[in-house]
């Protein structure tokens, strides 16, 4: 899901499947940088990036798309 606009009421939401997905980085908030990134490539779409919040334990996503891609 991808936020828009100054309130936040645009959104737009992707979905692909997981053999669709080339492969993904996943960059963890640093000390004075308050989001991750993650960013997943897509066979035959591109690339996305998405910020998330420190708050958000972006290890643990990661992990799952491992276990889902990698089997």
């Amino acid at each position: 899901m991808d936020v828009q606009g100054l309130t936040g009421s645009k959104k737009e939401f992707k979905s692909f499947p997981y053999s669709k997905i080339s492969s993904f980085s996943v960059e963890t908030a640093g000390t004075f940088d308050g989001d991750s990134d993650f960013k997943i490539w897509v066979s035959g779409v591109g690339v996305f990036e998405i910020k998330f919040r420190k708050s958000l334990n972006i290890k643990k996503v990661g992990k799952f798309l491992s276990e889902k891609l990698l089997g």
